[in-house]
């Protein structure tokens, strides 16, 4: 391996860090090398705070160094004042020679400014090392400035013979009813921890009362968007309290309620034409940058029929329903990838289409 994509290479995992922490910011990862030394390593803080080229200098004991080394970043340095200063600025305030780049931004405020103000100021610039890769952790911020829209997951469990839910009992609490183990329950937590929003249909809320937070691991919880044509869904259930900022996407024609709650908004949608669209371009005006959609089985559907989506994560049980409600019709899909978590699957697939 060629020593620029061994440096670029360590970018990316320390950009990972910053998943899920840095909306509206792109996840980041800078390392700076002297004398074929890594003498400063940073990642970005969440917004609003420093970027990854900041802590990354920041973190240089010996400043000296700086005027003979080499600084590394998976995405074009920004040229733009933000919440911060731009960082191409300080790498020429703090006389970095060289400068070597994963992938331009495509960002309307930075897209090549980035680069052009480095070489002006006599640096030189390497683009491209290992593009593909750097774009790939970026997949978020990238298809949201470029597709403006947000990344799509789409995520259900099924049991084994292929049912989301069983008949259901009237006399039954709401509350899930859980196909996987607890081991695929926390992964879930963990993704939604990684995620913008989460979005869920009217169904759900009714039948499942589900919280829609990441309590079963450590991070943000998502902002929650629900399905809710006529706002039919009980103001007993846990997505009406404050504790998370939620979304109600109604229809055109029904009235937004007064409510004392801080947290919950509402957006309004033709539910008489095609959805997946509407949610989607409501999302990009809403600055969400990737969201989950966990069900229902006609929403998750809905999404599939009109080719919106960028994954799909299906959880298998051991359980068998025998009846109920069918699980989502995911067809023509090249498997990606599959994991046994316990006794449970879990395959991914991605939309190349």
């Amino acid at each position: 391996m060629k020593i620029h994509e061994i440096y670029i290479k360590r970018c990316i995992e320390l950009a990972k860090n910053g998943l899920g922490n840095t909306y509206p910011n792109p996840m980041v990862g800078s390392v700076i090398v002297a004398n074929n030394r890594i003498i400063g390593e940073g990642y970005t803080s969440p917004a609003g705070q420093n970027h990854a080229e900041v802590n990354a200098i920041n973190s240089v004991k010996d400043t000296s160094l700086l005027k003979k080394a080499t600084i590394y970043v998976t995405l074009e340095p920004c040229s733009h004042f933000g919440k911060t200063p731009p960082c191409a600025d300080l790498i020429i305030k703090n006389k970095i020679p060289n400068v070597v780049i994963g992938t331009l931004d495509s960002h309307e405020k930075v897209c090549g400014r980035g680069v052009q103000k480095l070489m002006e100021a006599g640096c030189n610039v390497t683009i491209g090392v290992l593009e593909d890769e750097c774009k790939a952790s970026n997949k978020r911020f990238f298809t949201f400035h470029e597709q403006k829209r947000p990344y799509i997951i789409l995520k259900w469990a099924q049991s084994n013979d292929g049912y989301l839910s069983p008949l259901p009992n009237p006399e039954q609490e709401r509350k899930p009813i859980w196909i996987t183990n607890q081991l695929s329950r926390q992964v879930v937590h963990k993704w939604r921890t990684e995620e913008h929003a989460i979005l869920v249909g009217t169904s759900t809320v009714i039948m499942d009362n589900p919280k829609l937070n990441s309590r079963d691991w450590k991070g943000n919880s998502p902002i929650r968007f629900v399905l809710d044509k006529t706002l039919k869904t009980p103001n007993t259930s846990h997505v009406w309290n404050d504790s998370i900022t939620t979304v109600f996407l109604m229809d055109e024609k029904t009235n937004a309620p007064k409510t004392s709650f801080k947290n919950i908004t509402f957006e309004a949608i033709n539910y008489d034409m095609e959805i997946a669209g509407q949610i989607a371009t409501v999302l990009y005006e809403n600055n969400i940058q990737s969201i989950i959609i966990e069900g229902g089985a006609r929403t998750l559907q809905t999404f599939i029929d009109a080719n919106l989506w960028d994954e799909a994560r299906i959880f298998k049980g051991q359980i068998d329903f025998n009846d109920g409600t069918l699980a989502p019709r995911l067809q023509n899909r090249a498997l990606e990838e599959k994991h046994h978590l316990g006794d449970d699957t879990l395959e991914i697939f991605k939309n190349n289409c």
